[in-house]
């Protein structure tokens, strides 16, 4: 990835980290103690970061063979929690490669239990995986194809009326899978490197 304007991206390989914050079978995320500590690597590397505005961290589960629900929590409900907490101390966004399809339900699960959205790159192509609605399908499909849009232009492309869009995106930026550029343009996290 390249460095954007303002925006710092943190690739994060969660075998290796593995390796060095625990000493159980590294490619194998179970038990909560070995989320905690994954969780604790992750927040260690982002906090001596620095970023300058916005960091944007790439979680990578390809070399995970098994992850269960209590990693799933540990590690991605838990990071996403305290990064849109409104106690935060820096702004940082999560975005997960490499996802297998046996991981999808541990971290469907403690995303439904939290009502959190989480973005997933696969094949070079951006989801969204969590509880959403059409319209926020919908949104979303019309933020990715434009990039950093307004709620009159996403609304028009999802078919929407302003408020409704204008609603989705204010739940995108709350969820974080989005950003607020200004107060009217709504940014998805995959164009953040590209602004």
């Amino acid at each position: 990835m390249r460095e954007g304007h303002g925006v710092l991206p943190l690739a994060i390989d969660l075998n290796q980290l593995a390796h060095r914050s625990v000493t159980s079978l590294y490619s194998n995320l179970v038990t909560r103690p070995t989320g905690r500590a994954i969780r604790m690597g992750v927040e260690s590397q982002i906090a001596e970061l620095k970023p300058p505005s916005v960091c944007l961290s790439v979680l990578d589960f390809s070399s995970v063979r098994v992850l269960d629900y209590s990693c799933a929590d540990e590690i991605v409900a838990k990071l996403l929690l305290r990064y849109k907490a409104e106690s935060r101390t820096s702004e940082v966004y999560l975005l997960v490669r490499g996802l297998q399809e046996h991981h999808h339900e541990a971290i469907e699960a403690v995303l439904e239990r939290h009502s959190l959205l989480l973005v997933v790159e696969a094949d070079g192509a951006f989801s969204l995986l969590g509880p959403s609605n059409p319209a926020e399908r919908a949104c979303w499909t019309a933020l990715l194809q434009r990039g950093p849009s307004t709620p009159s232009v996403v609304a028009e492309d999802a078919g929407l009326s302003d408020v409704a869009a204008r609603s989705v995106l204010g739940s995108f930026t709350e969820r974080r899978v989005a950003r607020a550029i200004t107060h009217e343009v709504v940014c998805p996290l995959p164009w953040l490197i590209r602004v």
